[in-house]
């Protein structure tokens, strides 16, 4: 089935349910109203029918509400509490609209309602419940349609060399299937990094046969030193009536700064702004991140004091392991650790960890797969050494390796760093691409919120024991 015809039933499916759920919330709420004597015994309650004109008016508005609040948009990954928050917003606003319209409309009319204000609060409640509940459930039952290879968006990757082929490894390994990579074209300035002959599909100039022959539904461009003429060529040769292009940046010095336009003597001109928390923000970042700390140290100490025996028993060598980490401003800490390797691990000298390295003790093995291991940094946040999210903390060697060679690399320490991050939770930790988690840690950055920091920490928890590169 068509990506295209997926999304269209994935649309008539939530619209329908919307409209469904918000008559049912009704109904339940008038039950619940009669039987539940809350906040005190119901009296003098009309009978359900008397509220159909502001029902018909809330299935109307919920449709129109959610549409401008874009809920049957459909980006490629859809977070719960994305969802949740405009889900809560949307069904306020067409709540608030229909029962102004009702009341407007009914004044001085034999239909009009005195309405119970106990019922109106339990379906606004039920009708936030419900319509979440269902959108979950939709979102799920697609997901696993995906997942079988139905309704994939067929691609094709322009450019053939070592960051295509990055990219369609990034896209084949997602644990969310968006894209069928039907295979590559090579550009006469990008190599093809010696691909298989199947995933090489031919040149640029035979783009336009190639899209419909396999029935394109995208086109992801990434060439990264391409000229502004070859773009154009390239678009130029693609079919845009139905075709969506995407462009993949690999260019990390604007990425780090929020663009803003001024104009000075009528020429607009970009300003890059410095991105780096400040004020309020700070506060509230560290408010939060002390105060999750103590509650985690005084919830988790048992669990803690029990690890610290089995790592005591099982190999010599202290509980602790403190090794020297680049924090804000590029100064160095002392980063705790249960320790989780041999004591004598790093004789020869700091070596990258790597999936069943030999070094880690049996028990370490465990701690790290479940980072059971990280705990002890609540210490380093308490401190202010460290904070609860933010982009991961490396070793000075590394540091000075990765800032060569990756521009805008520093500026991840323009932030404290964090016990997980937005790289972390998007499975870029272990042995995986330093540039991609360079990428999201500038993005966290950038983008920071209090609500970003909270879905990270709910979504790390989730992924506690699920995440394949925790080694």
């Amino acid at each position: 089935m068509k990506s295209r015809k997926i999304k269209r039933l994935t649309t008539i499916l939530l619209a329908g349910s919307d409209m469904v759920l918000s008559f049912v919330a009704f109904a339940l709420a008038h039950v619940l109203r009669l039987r539940i004597p809350f906040p005190r015994e119901a009296a003098g309650v009309a009978p359900f029918h008397t509220y159909l004109p502001m029902i018909l008016c809330q299935m109307i508005f919920v449709i129109m509400i959610f549409f401008l609040y874009r809920l049957y948009h459909q980006p490629r990954r859809i977070f719960f509490f994305d969802e949740l928050f405009s889900v809560f917003g949307a069904v306020s606003v067409s709540f608030m609209i229909s029962l102004s319209a009702t009341l407007f409309t009914l004044k001085n009319s034999s239909l009009q309602l005195n309405f119970s204000r106990a019922m109106l609060i339990y379906a606004w409640t039920l009708s936030i419940m419900l319509i979440m509940a269902s959108r979950t459930l939709i979102h799920d039952l697609f997901r696993r349609i995906r997942s079988e290879g139905f309704g994939l968006d067929r691609a094709i990757i322009v450019g053939a060399g070592e960051i295509g082929c990055a990219v369609a490894r990034m896209i084949g390994s997602s644990s969310t299937r968006d894209y069928d990579i039907i295979g590559m074209v090579a550009s006469s300035t990008s190599p093809s990094a010696g691909l298989p002959e199947a995933l090489l599909l031919g040149r640029i100039e035979a783009l336009p046969g190639l899209i419909e022959q396999h029935d394109i539904d995208e086109i992801i461009i990434t060439l990264p030193d391409i000229s502004k003429e070859e773009m154009l060529d390239i678009i130029n040769r693609c079919d845009r009536s139905t075709l969506k292009i995407r462009i993949f940046s690999n260019d990390f010095s604007l990425l780090a700064g929020r663009l803003s336009i001024d104009n000075s003597g009528g020429v607009p001109l970009l300003a890059l702004q410095d991105i780096a928390l400040r004020g309020w923000q700070l506060a509230v970042k560290r408010i939060v991140d002390i105060l999750i700390a103590i509650g985690g140290l005084i919830v988790l100490s048992p669990l803690m004091a029990f690890v610290a025996l089995i790592i005591k028993l099982e190999s010599r060598g202290p509980v602790f392991y403190v090794q020297e980490r680049m924090g804000l401003d590029a100064v160095p800490f002392p980063m705790l650790k249960f320790r989780s390797m041999r004591h004598d691990a790093e004789a020869s000298g700091p070596s990258w960890t790597t999936k069943g390295d030999p070094r880690r003790t049996r028990v370490g093995a465990f701690l790290r797969r479940y980072n059971i291991d990280e705990l002890p940094q609540l210490f380093n946040v308490i401190f202010g050494q460290m904070s609860l999210v933010g982009p991961r903390a490396e070793r000075p060697c590394y540091v000075d390796e990765f800032k060569k060679s990756i521009p805008g690399y520093m500026n991840r320490h323009r932030e404290k760093a964090g016990m997980t991050g937005w790289a972390q939770i998007n499975g870029l930790r272990g042995d995986t691409s330093i540039e991609e988690r360079t990428r999201f840690d500038l993005w966290y950055i950038e983008n920071w919120s209090p609500l970003l920091d909270f879905k990270i920490i709910i979504r790390q928890i989730l992924q506690t024991f699920s995440s394949k590169n925790a080694y």
